[in-house]
């Protein structure tokens, strides 16, 4: 018997607004299922289940803020005996801030004739223009959830609306930050890289290429960036409990701005691995989920190393702080031609200008700069990638 609890979606995350449940008492889930959605300062995300079993309880109530750690329903695993009535108070989590187990009715009821439905998807039928009595809903009781309306809505899908209080977000974001910088010591180590090789790559490689198709800078530099890490140990992990941990898979954050300000920074699972055709793909889904409040748990969890990009921002360069729990951030500056010395000659090139913040319980200088030129030697064959 586990209880599935509020994760912590963030260094930044103190407390999360349940507002979908997706699952209902009886239903079976598998590891991975998204379960549940929750509202946080940086938009609604999708919480996935980290065990197989049936939904034994739900302990929850929709609208509910609560705290993270704080029990959100009893998950039995197979043969297990019904939980009882009241679940176990976690020690990690005050009683005084505990929600009260509550009926497993239908996550939303109805008045008469009034098709039951979500408070997320009505406000998202609403954006969509989506008829609720037309849909058929797949949640418990027959209930509509978020994923029937965007179904639904398909090739008539409208700009969501952000929703999010952009001054809580920079608060929230500002003290991760101020924490990273307070518990993390931080060396800094800054180079140049020639463009010029991968420049003209891209040019060739996007010339009869639809819009939709071609590949763009930020996505060799997420994918130099990952494979580096994978290479140069002390790069790629999250530092836990007074250790570090490093990860297998290169969970590549990606540094997103969203409209109406703010930034958020979610992972692209195993970056190293994918194509870049797929590495693309990945990117354009990932940053149009983040500004749309679609994100899922583990993309805000996950992440073992971050980018960041000025794209055409015109600025030669920034110095980032590390979002913990990783331990390395790689920042790109706007490409630029500037003078380079080759064979001899003064000749213009594309250039970048690139910072490393890592963090220097896990790594030093030395192995920074051998990061720093694993991704310069990567970008000079791009084809490669």
């Amino acid at each position: 018997m586990g209880v599935f609890k509020m994760p912590s979606l963030g260094a930044d995350m103190e407390e999360g607004k349940l507002v979908e449940w997706l699952v209902g008492p009886g239903d079976t889930v598998k590891r991975g299922d998204v379960v549940a959605v929750v509202e946080t300062q940086k938009g609604a995300i999708e919480i996935e289940i980290f065990e197989d079993g049936v939904v034994d309880r739900i302990d929850a109530a929709l609208g509910t803020s609560l705290p993270v750690g704080a029990p959100l329903a009893v998950i039995r695993g197979d043969g297990e005996a019904a939980a009882p009535a009241m679940a176990p108070e976690p020690e990690s989590v005050p009683a005084a801030q505990l929600v009260k187990p509550i009926p497993a009715p239908p996550p939303v009821a109805a008045e008469a004739g009034e098709t039951p439905a979500s408070p997320a998807a009505r406000a998202r039928a609403a954006e969509l223009g989506v008829d609720l009595s037309g849909v058929t809903g797949s949640g418990p009781g027959g209930a509509i959830v978020l994923a029937d309306v965007e179904s639904a809505g398909k090739g008539r899908r409208k700009p969501a609306k952000q929703g999010l209080d952009m001054d809580a977000m920079r608060a929230a974001i500002a003290a991760a930050m101020t924490r990273s910088k307070h518990e993390i010591p931080h060396y800094y180590l800054e180079h140049e890289i020639d463009l010029q090789a991968a420049d003209d790559w891209l040019r060739a490689r996007n010339a009869d290429c639809a819009p939709g198709d071609r590949i763009l800078m930020g996505t060799l530099f997420v994918k130099a960036t990952a494979l580096a890490a994978a290479n140069v140990k002390g790069m790629n992990g999250q530092y836990v409990d007074g250790a570090f941990q490093p990860s297998k898979p290169v969970n590549a954050g990606v540094a997103v701005a969203l409209r109406g300000g703010g930034l958020i920074a979610p992972a692209i699972m195993d970056a190293a691995s994918q194509p870049l055709d797929q590495l693309m793909a990945s990117m354009r889904d990932l940053v149009a989920r983040a500004r749309s409040g679609r994100l899922r748990g583990s993309e805000m969890t996950d992440g073992t190393i971050t980018i960041s990009s000025l794209g055409e921002n015109g600025v030669d360069g920034m110095t980032a702080v590390i979002y913990p729990p990783q331990v390395a951030i790689v920042a790109f500056g706007t490409p630029r031609p500037a003078p380079r010395v080759v064979d001899g000659a003064v000749t213009a090139r594309m250039c970048v200008h690139v910072t490393l913040a890592a963090d220097h319980r896990v790594s030093d200088g030395r192995r920074g700069a051998k990061f720093l030129k694993e991704i310069d030697t990567l970008l000079q064959n791009p084809e490669d990638l």
